[in-house]
């Protein structure tokens, strides 16, 4: 397997990272215990998590796995905090107030005395980035974070972020870790340019659509049973529209043709994509992660890039995974094409 620098740090991440999003939502805790053990088996080092996946319960399962086990110094700890924690008007956000409390009960619950990746969940537009610059460098300072990122913002504010560090000497932004498959390739037109020139690690989230790169909506139905859309609903469901399952439908019939399965091909294409660090995959079993583990070591044909890119041309969509993003303004056409 070939290890890729988290941006321009000296750190060596595998190709593909470990997301927990399903840890207990709808993942039993014993079957994400093994799931996360045969990840780093298998050579994934970096796990993605949150402190508002299952109100901070994943952090916990992950921590407690790690501790057992013995493994912590063997893996990257990646978390965000953003998203509120409590009722209270502070309770949430990317001020100082909210991220150095927030940071200290990650890491209660994470068993650790540090935390190697810290994320901004979302972006905040209407504080001063400055502010959330200094909690995140005084954090790194007292040794409880190595390195921070950002989540799901726009090219601007990540740059925002790099420059307003590099002028006060702040820490700064290493990661960020956008929205990116084959049905929503937007981040093509900035962010992933910018990512390159100042070198920023791309770690994207929902490489397989939801399911829809991977079959799950052969039938055409937009709520089948034990997918997201149908576990969750909100703005699961509003990423699913029959535009966008058509076109899902169309790449695995693509896949199949080509001599792969679908949803190691999804996730290929992404990781083999320019700019990309690793994609972040969500298995909900072991059997899923075992079913995924082989990516590792693939390459993507050139043939397959061109196929692909024939299906939904390089920077357009065809779903909207940024729907958490109320800066991204644009309209997709959501009806089925029927000349397609």
């Amino acid at each position: 397997m070939e290890y890729r620098n988290l941006g321009r740090t000296g750190v060596k991440v595998a190709p593909l990272a470990l997301g927990t999003d399903n840890i207990l939502n709808p993942t039993p805790e014993n079957e994400a215990r093994r799931m996360i053990l045969r990840a780093l088996e298998a050579g994934i080092n970096l796990i993605d998590t949150s402190n508002s996946y299952m109100q901070g319960e994943a952090e916990r399962v992950i921590g407690q796995t790690l501790k057992e086990s013995g493994l912590r110094d063997q893996v990257l700890i990646a978390t965000k905090a953003h998203y509120p924690t409590g009722p209270g008007p502070n309770d949430r956000g990317n001020s100082r107030l909210h991220l150095l409390r927030a940071c200290e009960d990650s890491l209660r619950r994470l068993q650790t005395d540090y935390i190697d990746l810290y994320q901004l969940h979302r972006p905040v537009f209407d504080m001063p980035i400055d502010e959330t610059l200094s909690a995140l460098t005084d954090l790194v300072r007292q040794g409880k974070v190595r390195y921070i990122g950002s989540s799901t913002a726009p090219a601007w504010k990540v740059l925002e972020g790099i420059l307003v560090s590099e002028l006060k000497g702040y820490v700064r932004f290493v990661s960020e870790q956008p929205p990116y498959n084959l049905l929503d390739r937007r981040i093509e037109n900035e962010l992933v340019p910018m990512a390159q020139a100042y070198n920023l690690a791309l770690l994207p989230w929902s490489p397989l659509a939801m399911g829809m790169l991977a079959g799950r909506y052969a039938d055409g139905a937009l709520r089948p049973e034990g997918s997201r859309a149908s576990l969750r609903g909100g703005i699961y469901a509003e990423r699913v529209s029959p535009r966008a399952v058509q076109m899902g439908n169309r790449f695995v019939q693509l896949a199949r043709e080509a001599g792969y399965d679908p949803a190691q091909l999804a996730i290929l294409w992404v990781k083999d994509q320019p700019g990309i660090t690793a994609p972040i995959i969500g298995p909900k079993s072991v059997e899923q992660l075992e079913h995924l583990l082989p990516v590792l070591d693939m390459t993507l044909p050139e043939e397959i890039r061109a196929a692909c890119d024939a299906l939904v041309p390089p920077g357009s969509a065809v779903a909207n995974f940024h729907n958490s993003a109320p800066w991204m303004k644009m309209q997709l056409e959501v009806g089925i094409d029927h000349n397609a």
